[in-house]
């Protein structure tokens, strides 16, 4: 950001509210995730006109848009709700993610990916355009 953008973006928080010393405090209290998740919406609310929602309604809204796009087998439903339920907890889920942690004890990306019949990459990024997509 140009020092322009940011004294911009300081007076926007300044009259929305947000003094110096209560978002110090915030920051201490929050989270890494929770941090780039609220920065993201922000900056979108700011410069695309979106509505400010928290992370998890944007994660909700999407898995349920998600499910209804395509006839899912089985399997694949739950592999959609275990992607969900990982992205409330974290800001993102790629390839690198399921590299690891539970996804990885499941089989990770390799298996995730058959299950998906090799779509996991589209349908990974179709999940995250969908938690940006405009309120109705």
């Amino acid at each position: 950001m140009t020092r322009a953008q940011l004294r911009e973006l300081r007076l926007q928080i300044d009259q929305a509210g947000f003094s110096e010393a209560n978002l110090r405090t915030a920051w201490r209290e929050t989270t890494n995730q929770d941090i780039a998740a609220s920065v993201v919406g922000y900056i979108r609310h700011v410069a695309l006109g979106q509505p400010l929602l928290p992370h998890s309604q944007r994660v909700q809204a999407a898995m349920q848009s998600i499910p209804a796009s395509w006839p899912w087998t089985e399997p694949q439903r739950r592999w959609l709700e275990r992607i969900g339920k990982q992205l409330e907890q974290e800001v993102l889920v790629d390839r690198e993610a399921i590299e690891s942690g539970q996804f990885k004890a499941m089989g990770g990306y390799r298996r995730l990916n058959a299950i998906f019949m090799g779509q996991l990459n589209d349908i990974l990024r179709d999940i995250a355009e969908a938690m940006w997509q405009p309120a109705a």
